[in-house]
């Protein structure tokens, strides 16, 4: 790596062997007036990435490396960057790297829904068409208004999950404008909803863990959930009928039998709000009776907006959130190992991978 022609990167040659990653080196796209360029520190595991390496959301090129909720410092600065960044700022960069500030929803403070929205991996850049490289790297080259301060008291391995995750599950509860007393339901205790219950108890949510089974009920008392809802028992279920004003559903499954039986559970006129990606081919089949007899309304939330995310770090930093994490050194062998173990559901409830000064030095 020759420093900033090229950078080094840790991912995908082949995806039929993608449980091998290799080192790379490539070019980024040219530096921009209001780019940055950042050495990055770490990076957290996301459940997109495994999705994105496996080849289940296709195998649009390679090589590529993923990890999009990046930390790092910043070491190049354009002269038309965002006025509240500067050198050597620990910053953090989330699922989008760019957007076109143009369109209807960047004029309306909604870069997340931009039209040209470019993802950190797995997309191409907006002027050179040239696939972007996530945050098993070196470095990321991005454009600045997407790069965000992080502040002193929040820790690099906690931090980085605030990055995609956090902001997540975090906007929704925003969009709904939630207050103290309001009662949240979050379906699914992993990666993405062990944050949304901190972040809705901090909000003063009355807070009801939704899961499948009891497996996970311990756990959802250690974060702070005021109650806990197994799905799988039909007399508990019955019980917390019209009980919520919101659902915040993290479950990456939209089948019929997979949401049908949570919409009784809300009160007139709330809110079911889902946050992941299914697989394309999957559906969400909705009965109009189901919703226009209690008047729910059914909402997709994708990230979040520049100022969402801002206050989300703000927010974290005053109410100490802090993400459940497993940090795993950046090499070959633990970076496979924690696709694989995602794969599994074996982790409590986040990786954030680090080292990278010395795997990068190294590689």
């Amino acid at each position: 790596m020759v420093y900033p022609e090229t950078f080094t990167a840790l991912g995908v040659i082949d995806f039929d062997d993608y449980l091998h990653p290799k080192v790379f080196e490539y070019t980024p796209q040219e530096f921009r007036d209001f780019d940055v360029d950042i050495k990055i520190e770490a990076c957290g595991v996301c459940g997109s990435d495994v999705h994105a390496v496996s080849g289940n959301w296709g195998r649009p090129y390679a090589p590529v490396a993923v990890g999009h909720e990046i930390i790092g410092t910043i070491i190049k600065i354009g002269p038309k960057a965002k006025a509240s960044l500067k050198l050597g700022d620990r910053v953090g960069v989330g699922a989008q790297c760019d957007c076109d500030h143009t369109c209807g929803a960047c004029k309306a403070g909604m870069e997340n829904y931009c039209d040209n929205s470019v993802g950190t991996y797995f997309a191409q850049t907006i002027e050179s068409k040239q696939g972007t490289i996530g945050g098993n790297a070196s470095h990321v080259r991005v454009n600045s208004s997407l790069v965000f301060k992080i502040p002193d008291n929040i820790d690099t391995q906690h931090a980085a999950p605030l990055l995609c995750g956090g902001i997540t599950g975090f906007a929704p509860l925003l969009q709904a404008g939630v207050k103290k007393g309001d009662r949240v339901g979050v379906v699914g205790i992993g990666g993405i909803g062990h944050m949304t219950i901190l972040f809705a108890k901090a909000l003063g949510c009355e807070v009801t863990a939704i899961s499948r089974s009891k497996s996970k009920e311990a756990d959802a008392e250690k974060l702070g959930a005021d109650h806990y809802l197994a799905t799988n028992d039909e007399e508990a279920v019955a019980a917390h009928k019209h009980s919520l004003d919101l659902i915040v559903n993290t479950g990456s499954s939209f089948s019929e039998s997979a949401v049908d039986h949570l919409f009784p559970l809300l009160k007139a006129r709330g809110k079911f709000t889902f946050i992941t990606f299914p697989p394309l081919s999957e559906r969400l089949n909705l009965r109009p009776v189901d919703l226009l007899v209690r008047g729910i309304s059914v909402q997709g939330s994708l990230l979040g907006s520049v100022e969402e995310i801002e206050y989300m770090l703000d927010f974290a930093s005053k109410h100490n959130i802090k993400p459940w994490v497993e940090t795993l050194e950046m090499n070959e062998e633990n970076l496979s190992q924690a696709w694989q173990r995602m794969q599994k559901g074996d982790v409590h409830y986040r990786f954030t991978m680090i080292g990278y000064d010395k795997f990068f030095k190294d590689a």
